[in-house]
Order: structure tokens, then C-alpha cells, then sequence
């Protein structure tokens, strides 16, 4: 994204999993069709359910980078690949939905994924971020629809500058009023 004076500002990046829609909600809440919006790119590690969700965002985020998940169906794996791959300003993602046990999850994935420098996952529904001894940065937003067994359901936003990424924050979204 372009400043007034021609610089570069940071990339806004939005981190999604786990949407389950319509199994799990509707839509996805206000509060992120909002960072949907402010995002330079929306980043979803699978688990859509349906169709529609993939469309709406394709029409409504300046650029989608995303995966199926072990719950979505052939519509969903047609268009999508199982791990998703792109470099933002030298930065190097990859996106995925399972990475199987957190128990020695960073070694796995280092090794799995050399040639990454942020590997973005889901699944769980449970908020991740670590980084591993080579440097490896993973990271799961959990879920902005379904919690299950988490306080709160929840996304991640965060921001590429200079080759970096940074600024990776988790966001919790207010309960629902009944």
C-alpha cells in the first residue's frame, strides 16, 4: 500500500481459520468483515464448509490467500490447494490447515516447511504463535465463529514491512448477545 508520499507503508494482513459457515455461523461477524476491508490481504487456513464464504471474500478482500480444510468438500478443493504458498515484500508464507499434534509441532513444521519463513495454520480452533529455533514462525488464528472450547472466539492481524513481519496480534471477539 502506497502513503501520500510514495513510501511504502506496512501490509495489513488479516489471519482467518475455521470459519465453519453455515455450520457455525452465518457470516462471519461485523468487527472482521471490518478487517476484511482495512486488510492489503486476507490470509484462510480451510475449514470454509461452503462455497459462499470463499466467493464473498474473493469479492471483498483486495487479495485472498487461503487453503481447504479437512472439512471442506469438492466445490471448495477445486478452487483451493491443500497449502498455499506466497512471498509478501521478501517474506515468504505458507498456509495450511492441519499440522497434526502440538506436541513437537515447531520441529515438524521446520522441517516440513524449510523454505518458510511464516507458516499460517488452523484446525485446532486454538489461537498459536511461536517461532522454532530456525526462525520459523507459526501461527493460528483460531476461530472467528467458532470457539468451541476456547474463552472466546478470536483472529489475528498483523504486518509486513521491510521484509518482516511484525506488529502479529490476536484479537478476541465480544460474545454474542443471546
Amino acid at each position: 500500500m502506497r502513503a501520500v508520499d510514495g513510501t511504502l507503508d506496512a501490509m495489513r494482513l488479516l489471519l482467518l481459520a475455521d470459519t465453519h459457515v453455515p455450520a457455525r455461523a452465518r457470516t462471519l461477524p461485523e468487527l472482521v468483515w471490518d478487517e476484511v476491508d482495512r486488510a492489503d490481504v486476507v490470509v484462510h487456513a480451510g475449514d470454509w464448509i461452503d462455497i459462499g464464504l470463499l466467493d464473498a471474500l474473493e469479492e471483498r478482500a483486495r487479495r485472498l490467500v487461503a487453503c481447504w480444510g479437512n472439512n471442506d468438500g469438492p466445490a471448495v478443493r477445486e478452487r483451493l490447494s491443500e497449502v498455499a504458498r506466497v512471498t509478501l515484500d521478501g517474506v515468504r508464507l505458507a498456509v495450511v490447515h492441519e499440522t497434526g499434534a502440538s506436541a513437537g509441532r515447531e520441529k515438524r513444521m521446520a522441517s516440513a516447511y524449510p523454505d518458510t519463513d511464516v507458516l499460517i495454520f488452523g484446525h485446532s480452533h486454538i489461537p498459536w504463535y511461536t517461532t522454532t529455533p530456525s526462525g520459523l514462525r507459526l501461527l493460528n488464528p483460531g476461530s472467528p465463529t467458532d470457539r468451541r472450547r476456547q474463552p472466546q472466539c478470536t483472529y489475528m492481524t498483523a504486518t509486513i514491512e521491510g521484509g518482516a513481519l511484525g506488529d502479529v496480534q490476536l484479537h478476541r471477539l465480544p460474545e454474542k448477545k443471546s
